[in-house]
């Protein structure tokens, strides 16, 4: 059985839509437990809204919330009693094989740092997100948030973990890794992606060289290495394109009859457009590097989006005991 430490607190739509996933999560995998860790009042009253079986479902109290705009290293220190740390504390002591969070991704990282502790030879630890690849598998991005001024060395370190969960976890055999930058060349880039080329280039066998930011989502590389700060504004531009391309759809399928036959006979492709590009299909970002399995999920999350974190992210992660990477 996989417990794992939810912090319910945490997100725009907490607790409603963190609770509601999580119970969808455990209908569907019955080897799965989930620990609500929240203020008990309102956890209890979203879970009597939902009228579910409370089996493989517990409640830990925890009074405090950490909020999006707090200090994360203040917030992490002051603020022991939150729904954050204590969810981390449970997999520290044992209580727990994972935690899960929507809330606030510095002080996640800070504290899964402080409670979990870092692997060997990790010096910061990084956000994976998984995203669509076109002309095949998904591909792995990392940092997308955690560590926003990446030194050269730590984005090796960066490759390393990014390549050892693409083969334990999609199977990949000799995964492909590549340095973002703004040109193919090797000589492109600011300083910290030059000296990071020449690294990958001496340490990594399977280096595929620098990639631009136009194909990312067209599978010339199966790991894709940068630092958190253009991490993050990749994956924000690209979780606002695939809400425009599936908010475009709906409306445009209903505007005239002729495109209402058209969307009849595309609909196969449409439905696979539409898994393809929708964030939610992809789960959460597990933080890697520390010493401990701790999921990120977006802070828009809502229910369908937990469900898949705790899924294919959590679930897949524990069993496959990738903690230790």
């Amino acid at each position: 059985m996989v417990r794992v430490a939810i912090d319910v607190m945490g997100g725009d739509h907490a607790p409603l839509e963190i609770i509601r996933g999580a119970v969808a999560a455990v209908s569907a995998n019955h080897d799965l437990q989930v620990i609500l860790v929240g203020r008990e009042e309102q956890v209890e009253q979203c879970l009597n809204e939902l009228n579910c079986p409370r089996e493989r479902i517990s409640l830990v109290p925890a009074a405090d919330v950490i909020q999006n705009d707090d200090d994360p290293g203040l917030a992490v220190r002051n603020k022991q009693g939150s729904s954050m740390v204590t969810a981390l504390q449970l997999v520290r002591s044992g209580q727990a094989e994972a935690a899960l969070s929507a809330g606030n991704t510095g002080a996640l990282m800070t504290a899964g740092v402080l409670f979990l502790g870092r692997l060997s030879g990790v010096s910061r630890p990084a956000l994976l997100a998984v995203m669509p690849g076109f002309k095949g598998e998904p591909v792995l991005v990392l940092d997308v948030g955690a560590n926003m001024d990446a030194r050269p060395e730590q984005m090796l370190q960066y490759a390393f973990m990014g390549s050892i969960y693409a083969r334990k976890l999609l199977g990949r055999k000799a995964p492909r890794v590549a340095l973002l930058n703004v040109g193919i060349e090797h000589n492109k880039g600011n300083s910290q992606a030059k000296k990071a080329y020449s690294l990958f280039k001496r340490y990594i066998p399977e280096f595929y060289g620098n990639i631009e930011g136009t194909e990312v989502f067209f599978n010339s590389a199966d790991v894709i290495i940068c630092d958190g700060f253009v991490g993050n504004v990749l994956l924000k531009v690209s979780e606002g394109l695939s809400r425009g391309i599936l908010g475009f759809l709906v409306r445009e399928n209903g505007s005239s009859l002729r495109l209402q036959l058209g969307a009849a006979l595309l609909k196969p492709v449409l439905r696979d457009l539409s898994r393809k590009v929708d964030v939610r299909e992809y789960g959460g970002a597990p933080l890697l590097g520390v010493n401990g399995v701790c999921i990120k999920c977006h802070g828009s999350s809502r229910a369908r989006a937990i469900e898949l974190a705790l899924l294919k992210q959590v679930y897949p992660f524990v069993r496959l005991n990738l903690v230790n990477l």
